[in-house]
């Protein structure tokens, strides 16, 4: 038998098929600087708008989803696993004060289901239109041998731009700020692989209903990382300057919330001050995970975490309200040894 590309596990055609099922997703998510059509070899972007910028500054981000894959793989879902990328990278092009302008993502698979591939790439275009994104480019990489059939990896990139006076650096914050943090959906895309310590992996135990949770356990995990471009942009349009930034991911509060703060500044936040979302109870429950490991490693129902002046803080919490987001007083800043102290 003749040797070729398909025999040895490439399918050229299902790359094709693949690439003509998602191009009606793309296509929603175009801004009017992208120029050229699918299918060029590279996203061309116009940066015509940056003009009128005093300085402007490209910020970039780049991430996966994690181990949480395995739990799309095993409930066959895979239609929100690409908002999760998304997030995680426009997330923190947000942190820092900038406006994401296109995104490109990297999908390596066993083997190239093209329904399956234009389903994750669905959930790819829906982030990038939740956070305004332009999807100009991506990459499917069929790897049989290195991964099984059925399995596949998602990661992304992200730029964004931000007026470098506009820039979030963290370095204004003072003692006497208020904290607020922006609620999250759930686990969001990190402790994956401690939940799945935690709970069985199986069909069974994802499908399992829980009262405390209102959903499925399956469900509950894989709900799909919250997005705050918008409710940044609205404390942005409000006229507020936001003094520091953290977006709550892998290391919890133990490790982001030091990220924005500068030397001889200590985050005191309050853990009663809002409702500890019942996945978070469950998992520590089940698992018997000590309190200070569940707030070093989830976001414990704070997705991002935000430093303003005492005067700021009404008109912060009705722009992220306004933009669809949850948001609650969580603590403040004291002068100390720079770090976060929980109570």
């Amino acid at each position: 038998m003749a040797m070729d590309y398909k025999t040895a596990g490439v399918d050229i055609e299902a790359g094709y098929e693949s690439v003509e099922l998602m191009k009606k997703y793309v296509k929603e998510t175009m801004r009017p600087e992208v120029l050229g059509g699918l299918g060029g070899f590279s996203g061309a972007f116009s940066l015509e708008k940056i003009k009128q910028m005093e300085n402007p500054t490209l910020v970039s981000g780049t991430d996966g989803c994690g181990t949480k894959v395995k739990l799309a793989f095993l409930m066959d879902k895979h239609d929100t696993i690409g908002i999760d990328c998304v997030a995680m990278c426009v997330n923190d092009i947000a942190c820092a004060g900038g406006e994401p302008l296109f995104f490109l993502d990297y999908i390596a698979c066993g083997k190239n289901y093209p329904e399956k591939i234009a389903t994750i790439v669905k959930g790819v275009a829906e982030g990038c239109k939740m956070s305004d994104a332009a999807l100009i480019g991506g990459e499917t990489a069929e790897h049989p041998g290195l991964m099984p059939e059925d399995e596949y990896d998602l990661a992304g990139f992200a730029v964004g731009v931000v007026d470098q006076k506009d820039l979030i650096t963290g370095e204004n914050i003072k003692a006497g700020d208020v904290l607020i943090g922006i609620a999250s959906s759930g686990v969001h895309s990190n402790g994956f692989s401690l939940v799945r310590k935690v709970f069985e992996m199986t069909t069974e135990s994802l499908n399992t209903y829980y009262d405390e949770l209102g959903t499925t356990l399956g469900e509950a995990l894989i709900a799909p990382t919250r997005i705050y471009v918008k409710a940044l942009r609205a404390v942005k349009e409000a006229g507020v300057t936001i003094n520091g930034c953290s977006h709550i991911t892998g290391g919890g509060f133990y490790e982001n919330i030091p990220r924005m703060l500068p030397e001889g500044a200590r985050a005191v936040v309050k853990k009663d001050s809002y409702e500890i979302p019942a996945i978070f109870k469950l998992l520590q429950k089940t698992g018997d995970i000590e309190e200070q490991m569940m707030y070093n490693t989830y976001n414990m129902g704070l997705g991002m975490v935000l430093a303003v002046k005492p005067e700021d803080v009404e008109k912060t919490m009705a722009a992220i309200e306004s933009a669809g987001e949850k948001a609650f007083v969580v603590g403040s800043v004291e002068a100390g040894e720079k770090g976060v102290t929980l109570c």
